[in-house]
């Protein structure tokens, strides 16, 4: 067993992440499909914020985000990046609360030999250093552009501003264990995904 996992997890744990528009959630998707456990990060953030301590707690640190006991997302995200102190109280309240979602999501995956946890942020928050070994789902930037116009109809502008608030994906592709390239189709997609998984041995 890993000396120092993420949240003591007793099982070893695969971290998969990549950039925006890489393709990232859609291997998630394929890797389910295929039978493994993923636990999604940005799931368990979900998790949190809909618990009504969390809505307590986000109503008395940003009262006009909150109507009706439900959060205002919008004016919250206004809030959480104009503020730095709305912004730290913030992320350490869910950043405290995550070990608790992670371990009921895994409830089942104690007889398997690893759970994959799909996390954006593995390399920015230091995550790689908790888990077993990394995968990164790879499609170069101009790649990524060209999604990134197309499905959400960004302007070239702002498509370029999302990509520059990201860790650049070749660093992510460099420093991971394994490399999942996305730059075909999705049966190509689907078949590296399953291969390169069938390659892992924690």
């Amino acid at each position: 067993m890993k000396n120092k996992r993420l949240y003591n997890f007793p099982i070893p744990i695969v971290g998969l992440t990549g950039g925006v528009a890489t393709g990232k959630s859609t291997v998630s998707d394929i890797l389910r499909e295929l039978g493994y456990i993923v636990i999604c990060a940005d799931q368990l953030v979900k998790k949190i914020y809909s618990r009504p301590d969390t809505i307590a707690f986000i109503e008395e640190l940003v009262p006009v985000a909150v109507n009706n006991f439900k959060i205002d997302f919008h004016i919250l995200r206004e809030q959480f990046f104009s503020k730095k102190l709305i912004q730290e109280s913030i992320e350490s309240y869910i950043y405290n609360r995550m070990s608790e979602e992670f371990l009921s999501s895994a409830h089942d995956a104690y007889d398997r030999p690893f759970v994959v946890y799909d996390a954006p942020v593995l390399f920015e928050k230091g995550l790689n250093d908790l888990v077993d070994t990394t995968v990164c789902v790879y499609a170069p930037r101009d790649i990524q552009l060209k999604r990134l116009l197309h499905r959400d109809n960004n302007s070239e502008e702002l498509a370029n501003r999302i990509l520059d608030g990201q860790m650049d994906i070749e660093e992510k592709r460099m420093g991971s264990d394994f490399v999942i390239q996305n730059t075909g189709t999705l049966e190509e997609l689907k078949q590296r995904s399953e291969y390169i998984f069938k390659t892992i041995q924690l």
